[in-house]
Protein backbone atom coordinates (compact mmCIF):
# COMPACT_ATOMS: atom_id res chain seq x y z
CA UNK A 1 0.00 0.00 0.00
CA UNK A 2 1.12 3.02 -1.18
CA UNK A 3 2.80 5.75 1.89
CA UNK A 4 0.71 9.20 1.85
CA UNK A 5 1.45 12.21 4.04
CA UNK A 6 -1.35 11.22 6.08
CA UNK A 7 0.19 8.12 6.78
CA UNK A 8 3.29 9.80 7.48
CA UNK A 9 2.01 12.09 10.13
CA UNK A 10 0.07 9.50 11.62
CA UNK A 11 3.53 7.47 12.04
CA UNK A 12 4.78 10.78 14.00
CA UNK A 13 1.87 10.91 16.39
CA UNK A 14 2.29 6.91 16.96
CA UNK A 15 6.05 7.29 17.17
CA UNK A 16 6.85 4.75 14.84
CA UNK A 17 10.25 5.49 12.89
CA UNK A 18 10.38 6.83 9.00
CA UNK A 19 13.10 4.06 7.26
CA UNK A 20 14.50 6.81 4.35
CA UNK A 21 16.94 6.45 1.71
CA UNK A 22 18.00 7.96 -1.58
CA UNK A 23 18.00 6.42 -5.18
CA UNK A 24 18.69 7.75 -8.49
CA UNK A 25 18.35 4.29 -10.52
CA UNK A 26 15.58 1.90 -11.32
CA UNK A 27 17.02 -1.19 -9.73
CA UNK A 28 18.14 0.36 -6.82
CA UNK A 29 14.86 2.11 -6.52
CA UNK A 30 12.76 -1.26 -6.82
CA UNK A 31 15.29 -3.04 -4.12
CA UNK A 32 14.80 -0.33 -1.66
CA UNK A 33 10.65 -0.50 -2.24
CA UNK A 34 10.31 -3.96 -2.25
CA UNK A 35 12.47 -3.79 1.11
CA UNK A 36 10.10 -1.70 2.83
CA UNK A 37 11.49 1.57 3.01
CA UNK A 38 8.73 4.35 3.82
CA UNK A 39 10.72 7.18 2.14
CA UNK A 40 12.57 7.43 -1.06
CA UNK A 41 14.24 10.40 -1.80
CA UNK A 42 15.82 11.43 -5.58
CA UNK A 43 18.92 13.72 -3.61
CA UNK A 44 20.81 16.03 -5.34
CA UNK A 45 23.78 14.08 -4.08
CA UNK A 46 23.59 11.83 -7.19
CA UNK A 47 25.36 14.37 -8.84
CA UNK A 48 28.34 13.08 -6.40
CA UNK A 49 27.68 9.24 -5.78
CA UNK A 50 26.14 8.46 -9.43
CA UNK A 51 27.65 11.58 -11.57
CA UNK A 52 31.22 11.94 -10.04
CA UNK A 53 30.73 15.55 -8.95
CA UNK A 54 32.81 17.17 -5.96
CA UNK A 55 29.68 18.28 -4.40
CA UNK A 56 26.19 18.76 -5.69
CA UNK A 57 26.24 22.28 -7.35
CA UNK A 58 26.55 21.02 -10.91
CA UNK A 59 23.28 19.03 -11.37
CA UNK A 60 20.99 20.08 -13.37
CA UNK A 61 17.04 20.23 -13.40
CA UNK A 62 16.69 18.09 -16.19
CA UNK A 63 19.27 15.77 -14.80
CA UNK A 64 17.59 15.54 -11.53
CA UNK A 65 14.23 14.36 -13.82
CA UNK A 66 15.81 12.11 -15.62
CA UNK A 67 17.20 9.85 -12.96
CA UNK A 68 13.72 10.50 -11.29
CA UNK A 69 11.44 9.18 -13.75
CA UNK A 70 14.03 6.15 -13.54
CA UNK A 71 13.64 5.59 -9.97
CA UNK A 72 9.48 6.30 -10.18
CA UNK A 73 9.68 3.10 -12.55
CA UNK A 74 11.08 1.03 -9.58
CA UNK A 75 8.85 2.64 -7.17
CA UNK A 76 5.05 1.14 -5.88
CA UNK A 77 4.86 1.60 -2.08
CA UNK A 78 7.55 4.30 -0.87
CA UNK A 79 6.68 8.21 -0.54
CA UNK A 80 8.59 9.18 -3.35
CA UNK A 81 10.41 13.12 -3.13
CA UNK A 82 12.55 14.81 -5.36
CA UNK A 83 15.42 17.04 -4.72
CA UNK A 84 15.21 20.86 -6.45
CA UNK A 85 18.89 21.16 -7.39
CA UNK A 86 20.75 24.53 -6.67
CA UNK A 87 19.78 27.41 -8.62
CA UNK A 88 15.96 25.81 -10.09
CA UNK A 89 14.07 27.55 -7.34
CA UNK A 90 15.84 30.62 -5.41
CA UNK A 91 16.10 33.18 -8.15
CA UNK A 92 12.37 33.76 -8.06
CA UNK A 93 9.07 32.39 -6.55
CA UNK A 94 8.09 32.19 -10.38
CA UNK A 95 10.99 30.00 -11.43
CA UNK A 96 10.71 28.14 -8.27
CA UNK A 97 7.19 27.29 -9.35
CA UNK A 98 7.83 26.25 -13.09
CA UNK A 99 10.66 24.06 -11.84
CA UNK A 100 8.57 22.74 -9.26
CA UNK A 101 5.67 21.82 -11.80
CA UNK A 102 8.15 20.35 -14.09
CA UNK A 103 9.10 17.78 -11.36
CA UNK A 104 5.53 16.96 -10.76
CA UNK A 105 4.44 17.00 -14.52
CA UNK A 106 7.10 14.70 -15.38
CA UNK A 107 8.12 12.39 -12.62
CA UNK A 108 6.19 10.50 -10.07
CA UNK A 109 7.31 12.21 -7.51
CA UNK A 110 4.76 12.86 -4.91
CA UNK A 111 6.72 15.37 -2.75
CA UNK A 112 9.80 18.07 -3.39
CA UNK A 113 12.59 18.74 -1.03
CA UNK A 114 14.20 22.60 -1.26
CA UNK A 115 16.87 23.64 1.17
CA UNK A 116 16.92 26.54 3.40
CA UNK A 117 14.77 28.34 6.04
CA UNK A 118 15.27 32.26 5.19
CA UNK A 119 12.46 34.90 4.76
CA UNK A 120 12.36 34.39 1.23
CA UNK A 121 12.67 30.22 1.07
CA UNK A 122 9.81 30.31 3.55
CA UNK A 123 7.82 32.55 1.46
CA UNK A 124 8.63 30.25 -1.60
CA UNK A 125 7.82 27.41 -0.13
CA UNK A 126 4.67 28.84 0.99
CA UNK A 127 3.58 29.97 -2.67
CA UNK A 128 4.19 26.19 -3.62
CA UNK A 129 2.34 24.77 -1.47
CA UNK A 130 -0.77 27.18 -2.20
CA UNK A 131 -0.43 25.81 -5.56
CA UNK A 132 -0.98 22.66 -4.41
CA UNK A 133 2.72 20.75 -4.34
CA UNK A 134 3.66 19.61 -0.80
CA UNK A 135 7.20 20.99 -0.17
CA UNK A 136 9.52 18.69 2.42
CA UNK A 137 11.91 21.40 4.16
CA UNK A 138 15.70 20.98 4.80
CA UNK A 139 17.75 22.88 7.75
CA UNK A 140 20.87 22.56 9.02
CA UNK A 141 23.48 21.47 6.87
CA UNK A 142 22.56 22.57 3.46
CA UNK A 143 25.11 21.17 0.80
CA UNK A 144 24.00 23.52 -1.91
CA UNK A 145 25.40 26.05 0.92
CA UNK A 146 28.85 24.44 0.60
CA UNK A 147 30.83 27.03 -0.69
CA UNK A 148 29.50 29.21 2.43
CA UNK A 149 29.17 27.07 5.45
CA UNK A 150 31.31 23.97 4.17
CA UNK A 151 30.19 20.59 5.51
CA UNK A 152 30.65 21.33 9.33
CA UNK A 153 27.86 20.73 11.99
CA UNK A 154 25.54 23.97 12.04
CA UNK A 155 23.68 25.12 14.86
CA UNK A 156 26.43 24.27 17.41
CA UNK A 157 26.13 27.89 19.72
CA UNK A 158 23.39 29.33 21.02
CA UNK A 159 22.25 31.58 18.87
CA UNK A 160 22.77 29.42 16.04
CA UNK A 161 20.92 26.77 17.13
CA UNK A 162 17.71 29.59 17.80
CA UNK A 163 18.34 30.58 14.43
CA UNK A 164 17.76 26.98 13.18
CA UNK A 165 14.56 26.40 15.74
CA UNK A 166 13.17 29.43 14.43
CA UNK A 167 13.25 28.50 10.67
CA UNK A 168 12.28 25.18 11.51
CA UNK A 169 9.14 26.58 12.81
CA UNK A 170 8.49 29.15 9.82
CA UNK A 171 8.81 26.17 7.11
CA UNK A 172 6.12 24.58 9.36
CA UNK A 173 3.87 27.65 9.29
CA UNK A 174 4.62 27.92 5.54
CA UNK A 175 3.08 24.74 5.42
CA UNK A 176 5.92 22.17 4.74
CA UNK A 177 4.89 18.20 4.91
CA UNK A 178 8.20 17.30 6.55
CA UNK A 179 11.41 18.74 7.36
CA UNK A 180 14.89 17.00 7.02
CA UNK A 181 17.36 17.83 9.83
CA UNK A 182 21.04 17.49 8.89
CA UNK A 183 23.75 17.61 10.53
CA UNK A 184 23.07 19.29 13.43
CA UNK A 185 23.18 18.25 17.80
CA UNK A 186 21.09 15.45 18.72
CA UNK A 187 19.30 17.95 21.31
CA UNK A 188 18.25 20.36 19.00
CA UNK A 189 17.45 17.89 16.88
CA UNK A 190 14.86 16.26 19.63
CA UNK A 191 13.54 19.54 20.69
CA UNK A 192 12.98 19.97 17.23
CA UNK A 193 11.06 16.98 16.96
CA UNK A 194 8.86 17.55 19.85
CA UNK A 195 8.10 20.86 19.24
CA UNK A 196 6.64 20.80 15.66
CA UNK A 197 3.69 18.81 14.23
CA UNK A 198 5.46 17.71 11.22
CA UNK A 199 7.69 14.37 10.89
CA UNK A 200 11.48 14.87 11.20
CA UNK A 201 14.34 12.92 8.85
CA UNK A 202 17.24 13.39 10.45
CA UNK A 203 20.74 13.00 8.49
CA UNK A 204 23.78 12.95 11.09
CA UNK A 205 21.27 14.42 13.55
CA UNK A 206 20.61 12.33 16.28
CA UNK A 207 17.94 9.32 17.13
CA UNK A 208 15.76 11.59 18.60
CA UNK A 209 14.08 12.61 14.72
CA UNK A 210 10.77 10.91 13.65
CA UNK A 211 12.35 9.23 10.83
CA UNK A 212 15.90 8.54 9.70
CA UNK A 213 17.51 8.89 5.90
CA UNK A 214 21.15 7.62 4.49
CA UNK A 215 22.37 8.44 1.35
CA UNK A 216 22.35 4.44 -0.26
CA UNK A 217 25.16 4.62 -1.41
CA UNK A 218 26.79 5.16 2.01
CA UNK A 219 25.00 2.02 3.38
CA UNK A 220 25.87 -0.40 0.71
CA UNK A 221 29.58 0.97 1.32
CA UNK A 222 30.05 1.73 -2.69
CA UNK A 223 30.91 5.67 -1.88
CA UNK A 224 34.49 7.03 -2.19
CA UNK A 225 33.83 8.78 1.15
CA UNK A 226 32.09 7.56 3.73
CA UNK A 227 30.58 10.05 6.18
CA UNK A 228 31.54 9.69 10.18
CA UNK A 229 27.59 9.40 10.55
CA UNK A 230 26.49 7.09 8.64
CA UNK A 231 26.57 2.81 9.24
CA UNK A 232 28.16 0.63 6.40
CA UNK A 233 25.63 -2.39 6.57
CA UNK A 234 28.14 -3.75 3.52
CA UNK A 235 30.63 -3.45 1.77
CA UNK A 236 29.47 -3.86 -1.66
CA UNK A 237 32.73 -2.21 -3.36
CA UNK A 238 34.82 -5.30 -2.26
CA UNK A 239 31.97 -7.46 -3.06
CA UNK A 240 31.78 -5.90 -6.77
CA UNK A 241 35.58 -5.83 -7.09
CA UNK A 242 35.99 -9.09 -6.19
CA UNK A 243 33.31 -10.49 -8.66
CA UNK A 244 34.76 -8.18 -11.20
CA UNK A 245 37.88 -9.34 -11.07
CA UNK A 246 36.75 -13.16 -10.90
CA UNK A 247 34.92 -13.03 -14.28
CA UNK A 248 37.91 -10.90 -16.17
CA UNK A 249 40.28 -14.34 -14.80
CA UNK A 250 37.64 -16.41 -16.17
CA UNK A 251 37.37 -14.56 -19.62
CA UNK A 252 41.30 -14.39 -19.95
CA UNK A 253 41.90 -18.73 -18.89
CA UNK A 254 43.68 -20.25 -21.96
CA UNK A 255 40.69 -21.85 -24.35
CA UNK A 256 41.66 -25.78 -24.49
Amino acid sequence: MSVTIAQLQKWKQQKKPIAALTASDYAIAKLLDKAGVDMILVGDSLAMVTLGYKNTLPVSLDAMIHHAQAVGRGVENAFLIVDMPFLSYQVSTEEAMRSAGRIFKETDARGIKLEGGYPDMVATIHKLVQAGMPVMGHVGLTPQSVHRIGYRVQGGTPDAAAEILHQSKALVEAGIFALLLENIPAELATQITELIPVPTIGIGAGQGCDGQILVTHDVLGLSDWQPPFAHKYVDLNSIITEAVKQYCQDVRKPKN
